[in-house]
């Protein structure tokens, strides 16, 4: 009887460890990480206790991030139409900034944890400094410009508004990038390359505007609304080791946040708009090519969200989302 006893008990354990192998190979077992999609290895963000410490939020901690970032996101929305419609809007222009900024650091925290949201727009604001930094005094990459004394507080000669727009635009570039490669070939190149057009698509309505407003000047105005060629081109480098930085940091993680292409889309309506009849005078020239160009980023971006599965958010659900088995 004994004998018997100890062959089933071996039985027992055999087939627990064969449950626990086809758990393994389907990505199913207690030990699979609920970050991960089974299917694909792709970093989810989405699942599991282990994500919530990364991220720094309880189970409720990405639908509270996403309703700061809307939030947030409707307040620019609003302080960028008051200073359209104000006869001096430069008192408002680092107010917009600092809510853009701030809406797309929390849709990006939404998407990808703290940690790695905080540090991609981190090394974005650096790069952009140290970019504009150097160009005040050098004229490179840009060309030879440097700010007035309207847009405060600066560090050395640079605005931090303009520091923060290169965090908050770059992240908000990145994801709409992001989403539309997911049908393009590349990988990450292409999500980088996109990522730097994009961004500077932005800025063929700031420059134009900036200028207007009198927060820099241009030592040799070129063809573009007094914006010279260089300084596109300029842009784009920048936006490439801006995006670079991106996307290395969230790597692997779900990046085209529907968020943040909402905070693209948002600048690219709200600057077409302006541009097009709110700003005294209007101008079509800048109206068009900077909607045309931000707009296909952001129409490329949402078609491409369209045609993915639609799963959502159902933490209740997470079993069947993750392929677990009853």
């Amino acid at each position: 009887m004994g004998q018997s006893h100890e062959v089933g008990g071996g039985r027992s354990d055999l087939g627990a460890a064969e449950d626990s192998g086809r758990d393994a190979r389907r990505g199913t077992g207690p030990d699979t990480d609920p970050d991960t999609d089974p299917g694909t290895g792709r970093y989810t963000g989405r699942g599991g206790a282990g994500n919530a410490v990364r991220a720094g939020a309880s189970a409720g901690g990405p639908r509270a991030l996403g309703a700061v970032g809307a939030a947030l996101l409707t307040a620019m929305v609003a302080a960028q139409v008051a200073s359209g419609l104000q006869a001096r809007p430069v008192g408002l222009t680092g107010v917009v900034v600092l809510l853009l900024a701030a809406s797309a650091l929390a849709f990006a925290a939404r998407a990808y944890g703290f940690a790695a949201a905080a540090t991609a727009f981190a090394l974005s604001v650096a790069a952009g400094y140290a970019a504009e930094w150097v160009g005040v005094r050098t004229g490179l990459p840009f060309g030879g410009y440097g700010y007035t004394g309207l847009l405060r507080p600066q560090l050395g000669g640079v605005p931090v508004a303009v520091a923060l727009a290169w965090g908050g635009m770059g992240l908000a570039a990145h994801a709409t990038a992001s989403a539309a490669a997911t049908r393009l070939p590349g990988g990450r190149g292409t999500r980088i390359v996109l990522g730097a057009c994009a961004l500077t698509a932005w800025d063929l309505f700031l420059d134009p505007q900036m200028t207007r407003l009198g927060l820099w000047t241009w030592d040799v105005p070129g063809p573009y609304r007094g914006v010279p060629v260089s300084n596109f081109v300029g842009w784009l480098l920048v936006s490439l080791l801006v995006m670079a930085l991106i996307d290395r940091t969230v790597a692997r993680r779900d990046a085209g946040s529907a968020g943040l292409v909402s905070v693209y889309t948002a600048m690219a309506l709200m600057e077409t708009l302006g541009f097009a009849a709110v700003f005294d005078p209007p101008d079509p020239l800048v109206a068009a090519s900077g909607g045309i160009c931000m707009g296909l980023f952001a129409v490329l971006a949402w078609s491409a969200r369209s045609r993915r599965p639609w799963r959502p958010w159902k933490p209740w659900r997470r079993e069947r989302r993750l392929g677990w088995r009853k």
